[in-house]
Parts: structure tokens; sequence; C-alpha cells
């Protein structure tokens, strides 16, 4: 493997763990409503005899601010799609209508801000630990190509020094939606 080649895949990873990280923000709530609040449930549908995402089932709208609104394509899973959103850590009570379910979005307190704020950081330190990782695969892979005498003493420093810049770049990628969302959540 050449290191540009190298340096690509390390790339692509870092990338990836951003990506997810940016995902997992998105279910965090910040007091309004938002249909990637709870697009990615996991819902155990009795009838189907399997766990499915929510997005999977049902069409998931906000028709207010405070308010979604969460319709199944088959009204017999509409139980099962209940029992997971009240079951979740999302503290939503879902009102189900049969062929609709309302989910209210309530105010969020101060002190569930602040327990969301750790979510956050947690998510955050996932993120960057991937990161780490792929960094470390990157190392590995430097010293691989040095070993196999594909790159000179000159061309793994460089190599390295390139990983430990996409490393740095990524981190604060994450540092930054990590403060972006923070400021999100303790807003009122």
């Amino acid at each position: 493997m050449e290191a540009p080649e190298a340096l690509k895949q390390v790339e692509e990873a870092m990338k990836n763990a951003v990506d997810h990280t940016k995902s997992e923000f998105t279910s965090i709530r910040t007091g309004k409503a938002s249909p990637a609040l709870v697009e990615n449930l996991d819902v155990s549908v009795a009838a189907y005899g399997s766990v499915m995402k929510l997005n999977g089932l049902a069409v998931i709208t906000a028709p207010e601010p405070r308010m979604l609104v969460v319709q199944p394509f088959d009204p017999s899973t509409s139980g099962d799609i209940e029992k997971a959103i009240r079951e979740s850590k999302l503290g939503l009570n879902p009102v189900n209508e049969g062929q609709r379910i309302r989910l209210p979005i309530p105010e969020l307190s101060e002190e569930r801000r602040v327990e969301l704020v750790k979510s956050v950081k947690s998510m955050a330190e996932e993120g960057r630990v991937r990161i780490r990782g792929a960094r470390k695969e990157g190392m590995d892979l430097g010293k691989k190509m040095k070993s196999d005498n594909a790159l000179s003493e000159d061309g793994q420093r460089d190599y390295e020094s390139g990983v430990q810049d996409l490393t740095n770049k990524n981190v604060s990628e994450i540092d930054s939606l990590t403060e972006a969302k923070e400021k999100e959540v303790m807003t009122v």
C-alpha cells in the first residue's frame, strides 16, 4: 500500500467517526420538536418478530414547534411504537390515537439540560476515541510500510505527521460540534 492511499484510508475512518458523532447528537433533544429525535429508536415489533428503526415503521412529522406526530404505516404496530417511545430515555409521554401517536415535547428543566450536556460530552468522547483508534491504525500502517521498505525514514515521518494533522483536524471538529450542541441544549 502506498502512503497517500493509506492516508486516504485513515482520513475516511476519521470522517466516519465525526459523521457518527454528528448523527448521535441529533438524538439529543433541545426543547424543539425534531423528527431526528425519535427516528432511530429501535422498536420491537411483535407482529413482525423483529426489531426495526422507527423511521422504517412510520412517518414522523413536526406540525408544531413542541409536538411530533408519528403515523405508523401499519396501524397494528402503534402499540409497539408507543411502548418503545415510553421506554426510551427521551422522557416523552406518547398519546396513542390509534391511527397516529402524538408526542408533546415538554420544556426542559435546568437539571435535564445538565444531564443532556453530560450525554453530549460522553458522545463526543466516544467520537474522539474512534478518531484515536483510526490514528493508531494509521500509525501502525506507517510502521508496517517502513518495515516492508515501502517508506523511507523521512517518508514515514511525513506520513505520521499527516496522520497527526488529520487527527488534530477531526478532534477539533468534534470539539466545535460539541460546543455548539452544548450551547443549543443550554439555551432556554
